[in-house]
């Protein structure tokens, strides 16, 4: 996903030199002994230092960790600031369920989305004036929903979201 083709960043801070990401938001800490990578637990967000917080796989999840004498995150957190990598770490965390959760729904608004798009001519419009488009996509978002109840009245639930009569 990166350009210049790496898989992981080091954090900007010069004190997290075992601490990196992906584009995914997963961290990792590295241990500085044996150079085995380990992913951290995600441990929350802080609003008000505007940062997520990972937790050390040691406290976490009971791993034993070889170079914890010379690892300055042993059984300790880290807080990441949201500017670090604004497209990356966000408040609701990449690597938490709330993510994918929220992701999910995500796919749903895209397929309205296209429907509006595609199927009622928004794609190339010639309406000028938002107050105008406001009405239009008003309009539309009814009809869609017009559509699904008389299909639910007609006890035909699985042609809710079509918009042509099935033969």
């Amino acid at each position: 996903m990166w350009k210049d083709g790496e898989k992981t960043r080091l954090l900007k801070n010069e004190k997290t030199k075992n601490i990196t990401y992906d584009y995914k938001g997963t961290v990792f800490c590295h241990c500085p002994k044996t150079g085995e990578i380990r992913p951290m637990s995600y441990g929350g967000f802080e609003a008000k230092r505007t940062a997520l917080k990972y937790i050390c796989p040691a406290l976490a999840l009971g791993v034993e960790c070889k170079g914890s004498a010379e690892c300055p995150f042993f059984k300790k957190s880290i807080r990441i600031p949201l500017n670090e990598d604004r497209r990356i770490f966000t408040p609701v965390a990449r690597s938490s369920y709330k993510w994918k959760t929220l992701y999910a729904k995500r796919t749903s608004v895209e397929r309205v989305n296209s429907r509006i798009d595609v199927s009622f001519g928004f794609e190339r419009h010639y309406i000028r004036g938002l107050s105008k488009m406001r009405l239009r996509c008003g309009l539309a978002l009814t009809v869609m929903l017009a559509i699904a109840v008389g299909r639910l009245r007609q006890n035909k639930p699985e042609l809710m979201r079509s918009l042509v009569k099935a033969a």
